[in-house]
């Protein structure tokens, strides 16, 4: 397959991240990836460590020179969000990324890029080829399932790492060092369905669609709209008469839903009517969202979906519960300006044969308020009857100002770029809260390029800022050894 980005800098980075783009590599199904990290350490001659799940250590010898210097863990995960826009055509379980460049960005052709996180992942590859780096001793630590839980890094042994200083290359923005990120964990509430045959009417699909979505912890607090709920909305007490057979949205419990899809059956003389009606309600949306969501769309159409409907005691009740539950910025951070401190997203929305499963995630840097949004999930989970599951968490990452680490960097980068490094918290969850609590005393920074709309297939990565990112990391190493 011909190379389309080789012509970019730094050359050998792009060129790991092209072959990682190949590979399939959606969370929980990361073992091509796996096998091709496997070779690639065995074809270079260096020592590979993988543990019962798939997460893998490299160890990179020193420069010669430098062997006794402390040793640097270099870190990114392996696996991707896997989105596409439902008119492509593709399938993640086989098919190569379609990678573009569009201008200063590269892109992906209809579905996500990948270059979360593998544009770490490749930063990492490119250290251990490149001869003219000046380092000490390296462990490239790739871990498995990052974006469904952090679960890799969950199941790290106290014992799998040497290092204790730690460069996290998860970041997607230039210029600014994460130093402590939100802690969160995962509810689900199930509602039993009481279906009823009915022996006339018309089947319809109502499709609200063309939202952005995006990022569950990045993109928050953009006030972008979630398809789940908006179309929970739009047919919540109609003045029409419907039948509800499913609702279904949302596919990644860390992306905000784009699209969502009811089954509605109607007798023929409701249709112009519900039609109207729900017209009518999805402008209004439209107009409320006009800020933020640009291309949001409807369609209603015949379907031959032949299930039965719910029953209109069942489909009020599932109906309420998706309007009522909490979605989007819970609180703001009373310390940090412009941080977001606690939120949920209602994620995923799927309707089976005999329930209705919601799944969200909730993220929060103090974990008592991480605490009462899921209780206030189990509340509405008690007031409709459903049967609420709490999933375990995550830790969050404190922020330690006097990170000596932090003042290298700082540093390195005041030189490079001549301004002052931007130094925050994220409301993302990072492995580095979890790599924190399972190896005490790790010396920690979270960095990277500039990448836009990951989770979503507008995720784009600048290229120029690419190069800058591996310029910093180069410096930062020959800094430490």
């Amino acid at each position: 397959m011909a190379q389309k980005l080789s012509h970019l800098k730094p050359n050998h980075l792009w060129k790991y991240f092209e072959e990682i783009s190949r590979i399939p590599r959606c969370s929980r199904h990361e073992e091509g990836v796996i096998a091709y990290l496997e070779d690639l350490a065995k074809t270079t001659g260096n020592v590979l460590r993988k543990d019962d799940v798939g997460n893998i250590v490299i160890e990179v010898p020193a420069t010669p020179g430098h062997e006794n210097a402390r040793t640097i863990v270099l870190q990114g995960h392996m696996d991707m969000v896997c989105e596409k826009n439902s008119d492509t055509d593709f399938d993640f379980s086989k098919d190569p990324i379609d990678v573009l460049i569009d201008g200063d960005w590269v892109t992906a052709n209809g579905t996500t890029l990948g270059a979360d996180n593998g544009i770490g992942m490749a930063a990492g590859l490119a250290a251990m080829e490149d001869k003219s780096l000046v380092h000490g001793p390296l462990e490239l630590l790739f871990t498995t399932d990052e974006e469904t839980g952090l679960n890799g890094a969950m199941a790290l042994e106290s014992n799998f790492l040497k290092g204790r200083i730690l460069l996290n290359l998860d970041s997607e923005e230039e210029g600014s060092f994460s130093i402590g990120c939100a802690g969160g964990g995962g509810t689900q509430i199930s509602l039993p369905i009481v279906r009823k045959q009915i022996s006339s009417g018309v089947t319809y699909q109502v499709t609200f669609k063309g939202l952005s979505g995006g990022h569950s912890g990045m993109d928050i607090n953009t006030g972008r709209g979630n398809a789940n709920q908006l179309l929970a909305r739009i047919l919540h007490a109609l003045p029409v008469g419907f039948k509800l057979i499913s609702i279904d949205g949302g596919s990644k419990h860390n992306a905000i839903s784009r699209e969502a899809v009811a089954i509605v059956k109607l007798v023929k003389d409701e249709a112009d009517a519900f039609k109207r009606s729900v017209t009518e309600r999805f402008e209004q949306i439209r107009f409320e969202y006009k800020a933020v969501e640009k291309n949001t769309a409807l369609i209603i159409e015949i379907t031959d979906d032949t299930r039965a409907p719910m029953d209109d005691a069942n489909k009020k009740k599932f109906l309420s519960l998706l309007v009522a539950m909490p979605h989007g910025v819970m609180h703001m951070s009373q310390e940090i300006a412009g941080l977001v401190e606690t939120s949920t997203n209602m994620a995923i929305v799927k309707t089976l044969d005999d329930n209705i499963t919601i799944f969200s995630s909730t993220r929060s840097s103090i974990a008592t308020a991480l605490e009462a949004i899921r209780d206030k999930i189990r509340s509405c989970a008690d007031l409709c009857g459903g049967v609420f599951e709490k999933h375990e968490g995550y830790p969050a990452w404190t922020p330690n100002l006097e990170s000596p680490l932090l003042t290298t960097m700082k540093n390195v980068y005041r030189e490079q770029a001549g301004k002052e490094a931007g130094v925050m918290a994220l409301h993302a969850g990072l492995e580095c809260g979890i790599i924190g609590e399972r190896f005490p005393g790790m010396d920690m920074i979270s960095f990277g390029p500039d990448l836009h709309n990951p989770h979503s297939p507008d995720e784009r990565v600048h290229i120029a800022s690419v190069e800058r990112f591996w310029n910093l990391l180069v410096a930062t190493l020959k800094e430490l050894a």
